[in-house]
């Protein structure tokens, strides 16, 4: 395999003039870690995840006899622990699955939804201004958690080993504790006011003069072990009735919040049909809304499909100037359409349309920058959206793929723990339209389709995604965190396999950048690109912001030979591991 991709190599670089990969630039690996770490190879089993206890969790139920959707299982309440910061059992989110054996292909939505009491009018004053903080910070910010209800969901219909035997390494590290690590420690510093403001946050992840803990001192997490225990014991109902919901209601009355027993009884996990689109024969499937990303994602290819990018070259100013304001026309549409389908009319089979793409694709000056008064979209429709979240990516031999992402939102989410669970509460209402022109944590631009409503799900960018070859077998999935740059990172990732031929490694590794339609420019992540590039960029009319992305994607591909081939983004702590 290794000298067929070498020959392949060198074929495209005859034929192609080596124009895909001239100048390729990557990110470093993070500083003291084997590449090993990030990369990994096997036939029966690949797990990439966003830490390494995460990935050890899922490979402690492969090696007990359970199959990969135990070890999702596993893998979803081992990143709650391992990142409280990003995800918890506080928050919810989007997991996609195809089941080889039933050819089932499911999204599975455990979003945080909209308390019964919400309103369009919860984050505004008696003047109509937006109250920035209520959004983000305390009770008001959260949504009834999901998560619990979709892994627990999954689970039930495909597990084979009993709960409590799969949550066992999660219920460990909780209980035992584990070392903090650079970037737990950077978002606690971050947050390390807010949490002081509720002695119940603070008590877990503060010192006694509300600092933040260093890297390498033991986080100790006992009250969510004691809930995870009841919730392996006790299933469903050990979280959303009983003790625990008591609890957690209890917190939200304490501050005023909105959250009730019967919010958290009710909730509902939605079983979607995904998005589906090709791009150049691959079928592409992703999540369907309230996520925006697999409309998009999905959208953004389409587009680009009427491009010849392989020939001008992956980092090629060229190529970056028409994938950029491909993603710039998407979140303009993104703001006008997009919103819980269960509460709006969102439009995808003409978002997705091969038709309105290559409309769309007409559009684009080719080398001129787009500017938002091309588009009839208001400018003063601005909206946020958090990057802090997780992503797993796990596949079997068999056939089998689980991608999910999961999240309470921003870092720490509304910085409340439910006194007496350890839960992290989320802040994902602050991803709804606190109103048309409101601003949330992120800048990008929402309408009216995503205002509050009581049970509605706040719209996201979420995108697992899988890849089907031409013989319509899944061979990629992938997923990452990061708020909008979701879809944008995930849409470039698939660009780098499918139309430049680049191996995982190097698709996931390559420099990435990001366009929203607002705020105008190209954001760049390091190491950037090559200095001629980006002022070739700039006399074309583009802006240039260098500053990281922040996705972690966590990728597996399947090669034609049946290896599988793992990649945790080296771009920061995670873990690839495969036999």
């Amino acid at each position: 395999m290794k000298y067929f991709l070498i020959l392949t190599f060198l074929v495209s670089s005859i034929l192609f003039g080596c124009s895909a990969f001239k100048g390729l630039r990557k990110a470093d690996l993070i500083e003291g870690k084997d590449k090993n770490t990030y990369e990994s190879f096997g036939k029966k089993y690949m797990i990439s995840t966003q830490g390494e206890a995460t990935t050890k969790a899922a490979r402690f139920v492969f090696e007990k006899g359970g199959n990969i959707f135990d070890a999702a299982t596993a893998a979803s309440f081992a990143i709650s622990v391992e990142r409280p910061h990003s995800t918890g059992i506080g928050g919810g989110g989007f997991m996609l699955i195809h089941h080889e054996k039933s050819n089932h292909k499911e999204a599975y939505d455990f979003r945080e939804m909209a308390p019964r009491m919400a309103h369009k009018g919860m984050f505004l004053d008696a003047n109509g201004k937006q109250i920035k903080e209520k959004s983000l910070t305390g009770p008001f910010a959260s949504g009834t958690p999901g998560l619990v209800a979709g892994v627990l969901e999954v689970h039930k219909q495909y597990g084979k080993l009993p709960l409590e035997v799969v949550m066992e390494p999660a219920i460990k590290m909780a209980e035992m504790g584990f070392k903090i690590y650079p970037a737990l420690e950077v978002a606690t510093k971050a947050k390390a006011k807010k949490l002081c403001s509720y002695p119940s946050s603070k008590k877990i992840f503060l010192n006694e003069d509300c600092t933040a803990r260093k890297a390498g001192t033991i986080l100790y997490q006992k009250d969510l072990a004691l809930t995870l225990r009841k919730i392996a014991k006790e299933g469903l109902s050990g979280f959303y009735e009983g003790d625990v919901a008591k609890k957690i209601v209890a917190s939200q009355k304490k501050y005023k919040g909105l959250m009730t027993l019967k919010d958290l009884k009710n909730y509902k996990v939605k079983k979607r049909e995904p998005v589906v689109g090709t791009y150049r024969g691959y079928k592409i499937l992703s999540m369907p809304p309230p996520s925006s990303g697999g409309t998009h994602i999905v959208q953004i290819l389409n587009i680009l499909e009427n491009f010849d990018l392989k020939g001008f070259g992956a980092q090629s100013a060229k190529s970056i100037h028409l994938t950029s304001s491909a993603m710039q026309i998407a979140f303009a549409d993104r703001a006008e359409y997009m919103g819980d389908s269960d509460f709006k009319n969102v439009p995808v089979d003409t978002l997705i349309s091969k038709k309105y793409a290559k409309r769309l694709a007409n559009k684009i000056p080719h080398a001129r920058a787009l500017s938002s008064k091309d588009f009839p979209v208001s400018m003063s429709k601005i909206m946020r959206e958090p990057e802090h979240t997780t992503h797993f990516t796990i596949m079997d031999g068999e056939g089998n793929v689980v991608t999910s992402t999961q999240t309470i939102n921003g870092w720490f989410g509304s910085s409340l723990v439910a006194e007496g669970t350890g839960i992290v509460m989320n802040n994902e209402m602050d991803d709804f339209a606190s109103h048309v022109g409101g601003v949330n944590l992120f800048g990008a631009i929402g309408g009216k389709n995503n205002l509050v409503e009581p049970r509605k799900r706040p719209l996201s960018s979420m995108s697992p995604t899988i890849v089907y070859n031409k013989e319509d077998k899944p061979f990629l999935a992938l997923g990452t965190p990061s708020g909008t740059r979701i879809l944008t990172c995930v849409m470039q990732t698939l660009l780098n396999v499918l139309e430049y031929d680049m191996g995982l490694w190097d698709a996931v590794a390559a420099t990435r950048y990001h366009h929203q339609w607002k705020p105008e420019e190209i954001r760049i992540g390091p190491p950037f690109f090559d200095k001629d590039v980006e002022a070739e960029l700039k006399a074309m009319g583009h802006k240039i912001n260098h500053k990281a992305l922040g996705c972690k994607i966590q990728a597996i591909m399947k090669n034609s030979d049946g290896n599988l081939h793992g990649v945790s983004d080296p771009r920061e702590e995670g873990m690839s591991f495969g036999i």
